[in-house]
């Protein structure tokens, strides 16, 4: 007789594995929900599951080191006095102040302007040490409201109505009391040291009509001047993206669900919102049906981590790119050089996600002074600024390899897909056919 050999590690069963049991106890004994940063753990279709393919007899490949491949982007172009032109197509996310530390908003603006990129406040408000470290600003407008007042929205370079974020669209944002210092109170009109969470709606409007007056009263606040960006949660990409342009919209930001977080519900972070591989044909689409595709520039974020992301989310119609967690990473979080004490927190480099406890050993997603003050913003700027860097130089191999002089030349063309998955999000053929699903060949 044979008998079935139990695998290494028992489970209850495949739905019921040992992590889901752990939450089950876990809310058994506690009655609340999770809360934790980061982003989705779950595996879902992303940048890896497309390939480029590169020229040979059908295209010409460029030279390297001979023939150039520009990555300029100009942002803003369609109502602003003063649209933003950046020299790379990859930008910093909006992360606050309380979220992340003042020497942390420092190093991400000193490399930002290094790279000559821009740079976003987040939820919080503007600190003289991120402005004055910006070459370029962008300044968010969230249902909060924390820290917003003329003269910083006249100081910024550009505006940024959040609507939605993608790792918790349709959720408020959440900073936890031992995170609000006196300066983070000051700045959010907050008391010290209570649990905050902001609203998960503007309260200034109830649709895109009210937005729509809502942006030509920042029009008016600043002159005209600042281009005006609307970032939206990956849900529902076609309908929100055309509302957003048809309010008035200069820029149109899609979050996708693998885009990180400071802190909420892991519900939110695993169970609400798409993969932003399938988040970014149906915003390109939405855009050339309205005849405004690179009219109104689309930026896409999201788990975006290296050049060849970068290359992809452009061929497939983006404009620019923002990263958020790699950021961080090249900041120095999770470095493995502070091993020992992530073990004190019971955890271990490259799984730190417990950033809203704000005991953050490298200085970044904390508040506790003798911590943050182990960040050096300058050398991080650095490290910023050479992350930038190598993404754009990968992003402009690829872009020769295809036979392209500037990286918004790549097209859906360009790729394929590995997955059956990837290729229906991406709308990309399957790798060895010319069979996009749903949309026919063989």
């Amino acid at each position: 007789m044979t008998y079935h050999n139990p695998p290494t590690t028992p489970r209850f069963s495949s739905t019921f594995d040992a992590y889901t049991l752990s939450e089950i106890r876990r809310a058994a004994a506690t009655g609340i929900y999770d809360i934790r940063g980061g982003g989705a753990k779950r595996k879902i279709p992303h940048f890896d599951d497309l390939l480029f393919l590169g020229a040979s007899m059908s295209r010409y490949p460029l030279e390297g080191y001979r023939e150039k491949c520009g990555t300029n982007v100009v942002l803003g172009s369609r109502f602003a006095k003063k649209p933003v032109e950046l020299k790379i197509p990859i930008t910093i996310a909006g992360m606050s102040f309380g979220s992340l530390s003042a020497q942390a908003k420092e190093a991400l603006g000193r490399g930002a302007s290094i790279a000559g990129t821009s740079t976003t406040t987040g939820d919080g408000g503007m600190t003289p040490e991120e402005r004055g470290q910006s070459k370029t600003l962008v300044y968010q407008y969230l249902p909060s409201r924390y820290g917003m007042n003329p003269d910083d929205l006249r100081k910024a370079d550009c505006i940024e109505v959040v609507v939605g974020q993608g790792a918790k669209p349709g959720g408020g944002g959440m900073l936890l009391g031992q995170k609000i210092s006196d300066r983070v109170a000051e700045m959010r009109n907050l008391p010290k040291g209570i649990d905050q969470r902001s609203a998960c709606r503007h309260p200034d409007w109830t649709g895109p009509d009210d937005l729509e007056i809502k942006i030509m009263e920042l029009r008016e606040i600043t002159d005209w001047e600042k281009p005006i960006y609307v970032k939206i949660g990956g849900a529902r990409p076609y309908y929100d993206v055309a509302l957003a342009v048809k309010a008035g919209a200069d820029v149109v930001v899609v979050d996708g669900m693998q885009g990180g977080t400071a802190a909420t519900q892991e519900v939110f972070i695993e169970h609400v919102g798409q993969p932003t591989l399938a988040c970014i044909r149906p915003a390109v689409q939405a855009l050339q049906d309205l005849g405004m595709h690179r009219k109104v520039q689309l930026v896409v974020s999201g788990g975006i981590r290296n050049g060849a992301d970068v290359a992809k989310a452009l061929a497939l119609g983006a404009d620019a790119v923002a990263i958020g967690t790699a950021a961080l990473v090249a900041l120095g979080d999770n470095d493995p050089a502070l091993e020992p004490e992530y073990k004190k927190l019971n955890t271990t480099a490259g799984a730190y996600d417990d950033w809203h406890e704000g005991q953050d050993p490298a200085g970044i997603t904390t508040q506790t002074p003798e911590l943050a003050a182990r960040l050096d913003p300058v050398r991080a700027g650095r490290r910023l600024a050479n992350y930038l860097k190598v993404m754009t130089l990968e992003a402009q191999t690829i872009a020769r390899a295809a036979g392209h002089n500037h990286v918004h030349n790549l097209e859906p063309e360009d790729l394929c897909a590995l997955t059956i998955e990837a290729a229906a999000m991406a709308r990309v053929p399957l790798a060895g056919t010319s069979w996009i699903p749903g949309q026919g060949g063989v």
